[in-house]
């Protein structure tokens, strides 16, 4: 009978709710009356509730993130109606910091904040007996890692096969960026080596070859780290994809060798730079060696075939334009694959917050929060950033533009490409529904009349972009034709993906 169900809705597909298979796992004697729901952001709150009473539960627990908030306060609404005597409690992120909490909370019986692998069966055990404790936020204390039942045994065959398997070998982290949420651990903490490996291996013998480390910094323990490469090294081939959260610069010898013998497509590494400007880094208390980062990076490059997936922040306390421009322009020539151009957001409990009245930072209230203007960027520098982002994940990160790339971007590549974007959102009208044959045929237009590159590079370099990239038909420029004028869109409502994705 199942009398507990935990939920939550990703983002898409792939994910998996790596928290929700934790609190499964730690629920011991009510483990047998539990079970996991899981949908999609897509999915209409109606349908979720209808399949969530299928389930005819006396308890849900949802997992409320900031790219799910606004659509569980949804889901929210309705049981509320339909069936208000069902208990409902709220965990994660987004309500773990009260009295900062969003509006859904209203809605809940009960909030956990923090770890919730101890406290929501204590208040599951007690709502089942009739029990209804007080207060309403009930504090969650941090376990001892070595005592959490693990979650992997609840990954099923067919999340091995079809999605992410999300794995954690350390919890926490020892920095303090200010716009971070792990600035608020005391330091990061290892699982036992011997039993995550046995984890691990157990996993992979079951099919399980994509797997996405959740560790804030997997590179500080490097005997750790070099002992879960080794891991891999010892199973390559079989489509095996690692994902790695690394700082920047902190890459001993040791670490180097491992990562050097890793052929192409296994290791994926998300590097946080967020800005080269020490001025901004000491005002969010980031500690970083940007000669190092810089280092570390060309070497990867250079020397391994890891895939770099380079994160950068626009819209920090005290950051400009041109100062951000300078940033991008630094990791740009160090060739990473991808630049992830992200705007502040405000993340409830952030110790960024501090910087509210100092720097004038305005947030938008509606998730995810991102900032819309501060002392020194105005709001219409932000939507043009914003638009920069998403051009640059088209035409930047794709891998569909890799010729004509470099040329795009010159030796200015922020200011040109900042260009580039003004112009492409002009006449396109839209950052999204451009299909990809009108995108190639735009760009051409924008780097020949806009930027001044000659039309016969520019149309080699496109033409062989376009080749590669397998789209069928032929376009305009290559018979010597303008591209028409885009049309603009005819909808307001909003997309979740793009048709250039």
């Amino acid at each position: 009978m199942t009398e507990i169900v935990l939920c939550t809705l990703n983002a898409r597909y792939i994910h998996s709710a790596f928290g929700l298979r934790y609190l499964y796992a730690n629920m011991a004697e009510l483990r047998e009356r539990t079970q996991i729901a899981e949908f999609g952001l897509q999915q209409r709150p109606a349908e979720i509730v209808e399949r969530l009473l299928d389930q005819r539960p006396r308890i849900i627990g949802f997992g409320v993130y900031i790219w799910n908030v606004a659509e569980i306060g949804a889901v929210l609404a309705i049981l509320k109606q339909v069936v208000p005597d069902i208990t409902i409690v709220l965990g994660g992120p987004e309500v773990s910091h009260p009295p900062d909490l969003p509006a859904c909370a209203e809605l809940a019986d009960y909030i956990v904040t923090g770890p919730g692998e101890r406290s929501f069966p204590a208040l599951c055990c007690q709502l089942l007996t009739g029990v209804r404790p007080e207060p309403r936020i009930v504090a969650g204390p941090t376990p001892a890692l070595a005592e959490l039942a693990s979650p992997y045994p609840y990954y099923s065959d067919s999340d091995l096969r079809q999605r992410l398997t999300y794995v954690e070998a350390s919890r926490g982290c020892p920095f303090k960026c200010e716009f971070c949420l792990s600035a608020l651990d005391a330091t990061a903490k290892p699982f036992p080596l011997a039993a995550f490996l046995s984890e691990l291996d157990a996993l992979y013998q079951r099919g399980g070859r994509h797997f996405k480390f959740i560790d804030r910094t997997f590179n500080l323990r490097i005997d750790n780290s070099v002992a879960i490469l080794e891991f891999f090294l010892d199973r390559l081939g079989d489509g095996l994809q690692v994902h790695f959260e690394v700082i920047p610069d902190h890459l001993p010898e040791r670490l180097r060798e491992a990562i050097r013998r890793f052929p192409p497509g296994v290791l994926q590494f998300e590097v946080g730079v967020q800005s080269f400007d020490p001025d901004v880094q000491q005002r969010i208390s980031r500690r970083q060696d940007n000669a190092a980062t810089a280092t570390n990076l060309s070497w990867l490059r250079e020397h391994t075939h890891v895939h770099i997936h380079a994160d950068l922040i626009f819209g920090l306390p005290g950051d400009t334009l041109a100062n951000f421009g300078a940033s991008f322009d630094h990791l740009y020539a160090l060739g990473p694959q991808e630049i992830q151009v992200g705007i502040l957001k405000r993340l409830r409990g952030a110790p960024i917050n501090r910087h509210d009245d100092a720097y004038r930072m305005r947030y938008d209230p509606n998730p995810p929060y991102s900032v819309l203007a501060t002392r020194d960027i105005g709001f219409s520098e932000i939507q043009r950033m914003q638009r920069f982002a998403r051009y640059w994940d088209m035409i930047g990160n794709s891998g569909r533009f890799t010729t004509s790339l470099p040329l795009l971007c010159g030796d200015r590549p922020f200011e040109r490409f900042l260009d580039f974007s003004d112009t492409l959102y002009a006449g396109a009208g839209s950052t999204w529904q451009i299909a990809l044959k009108r995108l190639y045929e735009l760009s051409y237009g924008i780097m020949t009349e806009r930027l001044r590159i000659p039309a016969a590079p520019a149309a080699a370099a496109l033409a062989a972009d376009y080749r590669r990239s397998g789209e069928k038909g032929r376009p305009a420029f290559e018979a010597g034709a303008s591209p028409a004028p885009a049309k603009r869109p005819q909808t307001g409502k909003r997309q979740r993906q793009a048709i250039c994705d």
